[in-house]
């Protein structure tokens, strides 16, 4: 049974966007799980994605304690036959894998954020490291971003990245 999951990251409301760009909304009602990396911002987010489905999630650097309250610093789970965690920051792109490799042991599937920048490589021990991006705050990329995926026999599938535009 195949799982397809919304990968959502430093959406920053109301300091980047007023509110959740519509992309994001419209994503939500197509995946069976939302999955945030954090910066959050605003509760509202929290409470507006839950609306929409089930939603994993964590805290990040820009989130109070109304969000640390609520969430955890690292998520784990497994899904699918997929070990899959969230944490919002992995430090600096270079070494990235390693560190992962030896922060994650276990793991099949890291979803993180903070950089605002999309990333989407595997490490030598075999984890899958995805950052969404930002839907609210570009950040010297080209687009606002989100991404979907599919986790289904063990396997991570169909990671697509999604350009967002901004409402």
């Amino acid at each position: 049974m195949a799982t397809r999951l919304l990968l959502v990251a430093d959406t920053h409301v109301p300091k980047r966007a007023r509110v959740l760009p519509e992309a994001v909304r419209h994503a939500a009602s197509g995946v069976d799980l939302i999955v945030h990396a954090g910066d959050w911002v605003g509760a509202s987010v929290l409470d507006e994605l839950e609306t929409l489905g089930p939603v994993l999630g964590v805290w990040g650097n820009n989130d109070g304690d109304d969000l640390r309250s609520r969430l955890p610093e690292v998520a784990r789970t497994e899904i699918d036959g997929v070990r899959l965690a969230v944490v919002h920051e992995t430090g600096a792109a270079t070494g990235r894998e390693k560190r992962m490799d030896a922060a994650y042991p276990g793991t099949d599937l890291l979803v993180f954020g903070h950089s605002h920048i999309p990333w989407d490589t595997v490490t030598p021990n075999g984890l899958r490291l995805l950052n969404p991006g930002s839907p609210t705050d570009r950040r010297r990329q080209p687009a606002c971003t989100l991404m979907t995926a599919t986790l289904d026999d063990g396997a991570v599938r169909d990671v697509v990245l999604h350009e967002v535009s901004r409402d």
